[in-house]
């Protein structure tokens, strides 16, 4: 990674848009604006140049990116050969499940072009939650919705063309 910033008192235009940008996450979408204040002060502004990675496949690591600029890409490897998925851009959130604990990548993000992230870290997460542990019933309710919502969009859009995926469904039920 290219550069790192801790976020500071003067850098209120930055906490704006950090606050701004979670507000519109799924993740953090149902919190009040006290506790919304609190995790975008707590994050960290990354910039990776065209090529570098902010996180590789089968790393373990425990940190959550919301994109403030530019794209990504995400990309899996298996036997081998790699396989580009989708392209990430301004306002997706990735990774915030490494948030409530430990979990192993299952995807490389790689930069195109110069990409801008706030970073979220699971220790600093975890600080804020015990100040409005409260919270936490609303932070599982809104990734349990993003779950079903996006099991629901599959069917829809895949379900009937997929008869290979359809017998391994079943991710809302877990």
């Amino acid at each position: 990674m290219s550069s790192s910033a801790e976020n500071s008192p003067g850098t209120a235009c930055e906490f704006t848009e950090n606050l701004d940008l979670l507000r519109q996450t799924y993740f953090f979408s149902r919190l009040p604006l006290e506790s919304l204040k609190v995790f975008a002060y707590l994050g960290t502004r990354e910039k990776l140049n065209d090529g570098e990675y902010l996180f590789r496949q089968g790393e373990e690591d425990d940190q959550a990116y919301c994109v403030v600029a530019g794209r990504g890409c995400l990309e899996r490897s298996d036997n081998g050969s790699r396989r580009d998925l989708r392209e990430i851009g301004p306002g997706d959130f990735i990774g915030g499940l490494t948030l409530l604990g430990e979990a192993r990548r299952l995807y490389s993000l790689r930069a195109v072009g110069e990409i801008v992230c706030l970073e979220l870290k699971r220790e600093k997460f975890a600080k804020a939650v015990q100040q409005f542990p409260d919270q936490m019933p609303r932070i599982f309710r809104a990734v349990v919705e993003a779950v079903v919502s996006w099991e629901a969009r599959f069917l829809l859009e895949l379900g009937g063309d997929c008869g290979r995926c359809l017998p391994r469904l079943g991710v809302s039920l877990l």
